[in-house]
């Protein structure tokens, strides 16, 4: 799966910018979509990746190493300003805020749930 890197456009937009990259649209598209500008929460992440066709787990899993991960997922951090989604795709971590990274950010707390294409795509 091919992510394009998008930074968020505002300080309260990465799981709309997370949201952007795994389904290949606009972050302007998917506030428009879910009428909403400000920070996600939980259920408005996993709803709009289920009517986009991804499969997302229900289940959040804690995690310490970035070999614990499956090949894509996204993630929930507490970074020192706030808490933060962020995306990881095999091997990568796509962060709205910090950039394209080899491994986590700094971050106090980490969890993720595992995301895949219903497509396989």
């Amino acid at each position: 799966m091919g992510i394009r890197y998008i930074h968020e456009p505002t300080d309260l937009q990465c799981g709309q910018a997370v949201l952007a990259m795994i389904t290949g649209r606009e972050v302007s598209e998917v506030v428009s979509e879910l009428n909403n500008d400000r920070e996600t929460d939980l259920k408005e992440m996993k709803s709009y990746l289920r009517a986009a066709g991804f499969l997302i787990s229900d289940e959040r899993k804690a995690v310490r190493d970035k070999s614990e991960l499956p090949p894509l997922c996204i993630l929930s951090l507490e970074t020192p300003r706030c808490w933060h989604w962020s995306l990881y795709c095999e091997g990568t971590f796509y962060d709205p805020e910090h950039g394209v990274m080899s491994d986590f950010p700094e971050c106090a707390r980490k969890f993720f749930w595992e995301t895949e294409s219903v497509n396989n795509e």
